[in-house]
């Protein structure tokens, strides 16, 4: 592979802390497998040998417990962020500057995705770009969501994305958070590209391709802490500069002002190495489809920097970073393997009516009279008699007495449901105990005999 491959595996998960108080966001079971597996998983089937896993030291240890970890193939070269300082995805990148050798692919330890990876690595090869990121369009949950029955969801701020007639050549990216004033657009984006198409409803999943370049700029410049929030609308903004590359000028004197702001730097600039550019004009001389020849003799129109995204249509894309979407990646993500539901060594009474939408996990014990329907039922659980589990998440290491009816509910791992409990739409927390008989509706349990609403 001519790409390293990059995984942040280091977030605290902060909004779903109900899920991560116990259990690190990338280790969350997803179907029963950690939930970094599935983009380790993509890394490994197209074909990557080895991947610089940054994460925690906590995160680390339990990877090397996880049997699901522990079989896959690929090297995994762990390196570790320093624990006492908040580190933004653009901070880890410059931490590991040394190792980078190469253009990198960098993917978030919570993406769940089926694409086409070579799409978005061709793109980037295609037209020598400095970034190329994946998109998709955004999901509306259509779940309850334990304990927010009745409650207005937060609104979500929408990112502004503007893209060519082709729908590939990223031209402009905001937040609604930064544009107070409005949208406005620079006269030098429209004077290359007088037609752009403005789309809302996309979300960044969090998989780039970059330039060896881009991290080496990251090397000399602090002021840059996220990828998704600083350092991609940085880049797309960038390429319309009238050096050409990422030196400052009038139009950035913004940015230059920020970045003096916060390490009082000025160096601002990303050249594209010089052993690229004969590279750029072979690949050019020899295609037959990008649009350099003729009356449009300039389809980069002089610029070394170019970002492009590709959008998926359909297929599954979704970032688990909150309880909705981890939900219903619990619901999606098992239709991407095909593995039996019920693990070999899970012990299932013949008398149980089990769905074929539903998983048990290894090691688990389902007694007589149980239902489990639409539901994943966790590693090392036991189940006894006269259980009904519908539609709910089960982790790993509960105890469910009998007689217990759970519905539309997420149950964090070690804890213990009461003998004739009755749980609908609420979420058990972390080796919680439920008691007996009891009844609960829309709560989340997250403390020794703390009930409380999301």
């Amino acid at each position: 592979m001519e790409l390293q491959a990059v995984l942040m595996a280091a977030g605290g998960g902060s909004r779903m802390t109900d899920l991560t108080y116990n259990t690190p966001k990338p280790m969350l079971p997803v179907g029963n497998k950690p939930l970094m597996w599935y983009p380790l998983n993509l890394l490994e089937r197209v074909g990557f040998e080895e991947v610089i896993v940054i994460t925690t030291k906590e995160v680390h240890k339990m990877m090397n417990a996880d049997p699901k970890i522990i079989d896959m193939k690929m090297k995994l070269d762990v390196d570790y962020i320093k624990e006492d300082g908040d580190m933004g995805t653009a901070d880890a990148l410059r931490q590991i500057h040394r190792k980078i050798k190469t253009d990198i692919l960098v993917v978030s330890c919570d993406l769940i995705t089926d694409v086409a990876l070579h799409e978005v690595v061709d793109l980037f090869r295609a037209h020598n770009a400095t970034m190329a990121m994946l998109m998709s369009k955004a999901h509306e949950f259509t779940e309850t969501v334990p304990g927010q029955k009745g409650k207005k969801k937060t609104a979500e701020q929408r990112d502004f994305v503007g893209v060519d007639q082709s729908g590939k050549r990223l031209l402009f990216m905001a937040n609604e958070a930064d544009l107070e004033d409005g949208l406005s657009i620079r006269n030098s984006i429209m004077r290359k590209h007088p037609r752009m198409h403005i789309k809302t409803g996309l979300v960044d999943a969090h998989l780039y391709c970059l330039k060896k370049a881009v991290v080496d700029f990251l090397a000399d410049n602090k002021f840059i802490s996220s990828i998704r929030g600083e350092l991609a609308p940085y880049l797309v903004r960038k390429q319309f500069s009238k050096t050409g590359n990422m030196q400052t000028n009038k139009d950035d004197a913004e940015d230059q002002k920020n970045q003096k702001k916060n390490d009082g730097s000025t160096n601002h600039e990303l050249l594209i190495s010089s052993r690229d550019e004969p590279l750029l004009q072979l690949a050019q001389e020899h295609s037959c489809w990008n649009d350099h020849r003729g009356d449009m003799s300039d389809a980069y129109h002089g610029g070394k920097l170019r970002c492009y995204a590709h959008i998926m249509d359909g297929g599954l894309c979704y970032r688990v970073n909150t309880l909705a979407a981890y939900i219903e990646a619990n619901r999606l993500a098992p239709k991407l393997f095909e593995e039996p539901a019920v693990h070999p060594s899970a012990v299932i009474s013949e008398r149980c009516q089990m769905g074929s939408d539903s998983i048990i996990g290894a090691l688990c014990q389902v007694a007589d009279k149980t239902s489990i329907k639409r539901s994943t039922i966790g590693n090392s659980t036991t189940v006894k008699e006269k259980v009904k589990v519908t539609n709910s998440i089960v982790m790993h290491g509960v105890t469910i007495e009998e007689g217990c009816n759970i519905q539309a509910s997420v149950i964090c791992s070690n804890a213990i449901i009461g003998r004739g409990a009755d749980l609908k739409y609420c979420l058990v927390g972390n080796g919680q105990r439920i008691e007996p008989e009891a009844e609960r509706t829309n709560e989340v349990i997250v403390g020794t005999d703390q009930l409380m609403e999301i």
